[in-house]
């Protein structure tokens, strides 16, 4: 089986490295580093690396199109800890769209993703658990809808090439779920077992230009490559035992790009693990799908909507 050649690291020494995105336009490599408070952008293969401060948590985000007429103002969609907004990382300008789960201070934003459809969906975890839940939510122009429920930590999401599967995990469980998807509507239905990982928990994942399903094994120290029927292809370890999340990027999307994590690691096992919290590229020999163009939506009325509730 073809294996992964490590080709370069950063070491950002990044607490939680998270939410990885290849952006074709400007040929650079965003993600977060959650509780670091930071976002960074790597221009590739020029390497020139920037780093965001950041007010608030951020734990996914999309670009908007540059068709956009705000994408000048407020060139990216995030989920911060507390909900969606657009956002400017250099001037700082947020205008929030969404805030579900303001009552419950205990949960925060985690995994999300553009759809094939455009739609920007964002789940919430729980943090300190007081017998609540989080809740994967798809952002429409009403507002965050909530989709699936009853979640611990939301990960692993992604979508088929044909989009008539969505695939969805909850770390703790150790599994991969499948759902039909209605590429019109969202829906999603028929949630069925795609695989139980074999170490640790899943994590980040991403489709590639075959339809196999790649993901960051939290505390598994690998990645797991899974065919179509749920049958696991390949385990490609890593040297840090906290992957995150991965991303294909590189003009040929042959790279993968994995963020990694040193949070809640002892001392000596952060010396025996000089690599956890950098960004790891590898040369791969699959290829990966162009991210999706995130969909337009009247965000002046979501932004309306927002500030109505909060004045209520």
């Amino acid at each position: 089986m073809a294996e992964l050649k490590l080709i370069a690291s950063f070491r950002l020494d990044n607490l939680l490295g998270e939410g990885v995105v290849w952006h074709p336009l400007s040929q650079s490599l965003w993600w977060t580093d959650i509780h670091g408070k930071a976002l960074y952008q790597l221009g590739w293969p020029s390497q020139q690396l920037q780093k965001f401060e950041l007010d608030e948590r951020i734990s996914c985000f999309a670009h908007l199109s540059e068709n956009d007429s705000l994408a000048a103002e407020f060139p990216l969609l995030v989920a911060f800890a507390s909900g969606f907004a657009l956002y400017h990382p250099v001037t700082k300008a947020r205008r929030w769209l969404a805030r579900p789960e303001l009552t419950l201070p205990d949960n925060r934003m985690n995994d999300g993703r553009v759809d094939r459809q455009g739609r920007f969906w964002a789940g919430t975890m729980v943090e300190q658990d007081q017998g609540q839940r989080g809740t994967l939510y798809c952002l429409t122009q009403t507002g965050a809808k909530a989709v699936l429920a009853g979640l611990a930590i939301p990960n692993a999401l992604c979508w088929s090439p044909d989009s008539r599967v969505m695939y969805h995990g909850d770390s703790p469980t150790g599994t991969i779920r499948r759902y039909a998807f209605d590429a019109a509507s969202a829906a999603v239905t028929d949630g069925e077992l795609f695989a139980q990982v074999p170490q640790g928990e899943p994590d980040g994942a991403v489709i590639d230009a075959q339809g196999n399903l790649w993901v960051a094994l939290w505390g598994g120290s690998a990645l797991a490559q899974y065919q179509q029927n749920g049958e696991l292809l390949q385990l490609h370890p890593l040297p840090v035992s906290q992957p995150t999340c991965l991303a294909f990027g590189g003009p040929e999307l042959d790279l993968i790009f994995v963020t990694t994590a040193h949070v809640g690691l002892s001392a000596e096992q952060r010396a025996a693990e000089p690599l956890a919290g950098a960004l790891l590229v590898y040369q791969s020999q699959s290829n990966g799908l162009p991210e999706s163009a995130l969909q337009s939506l009247h965000w002046q009325k979501l932004m309306a909507q927002v500030e109505e509730a909060a004045n209520a």
